[in-house]
């Protein structure tokens, strides 16, 4: 089964550009005040503004009116972004191989995982060792 490619899109956003992603990822969606306020070192209205609208014609964000106001919401899927984040994370600091990023996903949290979160990878581990000998 090939590999479906990342929303490329979201690996080549600016710091700012990507913590609006984030924000408005974990809200669903906001008015540019509230995304403005949660930003660290907020920048201005105007500036927060310009930023959505940058988001907006590359197609990453949206908006719709209510009460005189624009209301922006991600116009991609947590899906797309925590693929796209993820990839940029195997890539930037595990020199792209996915086993080093879960071995250490692994060691880092193995006091947290429960037996059945320990049975999923295992099965997700032999379920993608099936599909690699099926080729």
């Amino acid at each position: 089964m090939p590999r479906k490619q990342p929303v490329k899109e979201l690996t080549q956003l600016s710091r700012r550009e990507r913590q609006i992603m984030e924000i408005l990822l974990e809200l669903g969606e906001a008015p540019a005040e509230d995304v403005r306020t949660r930003l660290p070192d907020p920048p201005s209205y105007s500036a927060a503004r310009a930023l959505l609208r940058k988001l907006e014609e590359k197609g990453m964000v949206r908006h719709r009116e209510e009460n005189l106001r624009y209301v922006y919401a991600p116009a991609i899927s947590r899906d797309e972004a925590r693929e796209s984040a993820v990839s940029r994370l195997v890539r930037v600091f595990f020199e792209g191989s996915a086993a080093r990023a879960v071995n250490a996903l692994v060691d880092h949290s193995a006091a947290e995982l429960s037996d059945e979160e320990l049975d999923r990878l295992a099965a997700t581990i032999e379920d993608a060792r099936k599909r690699r000998e099926g080729r």
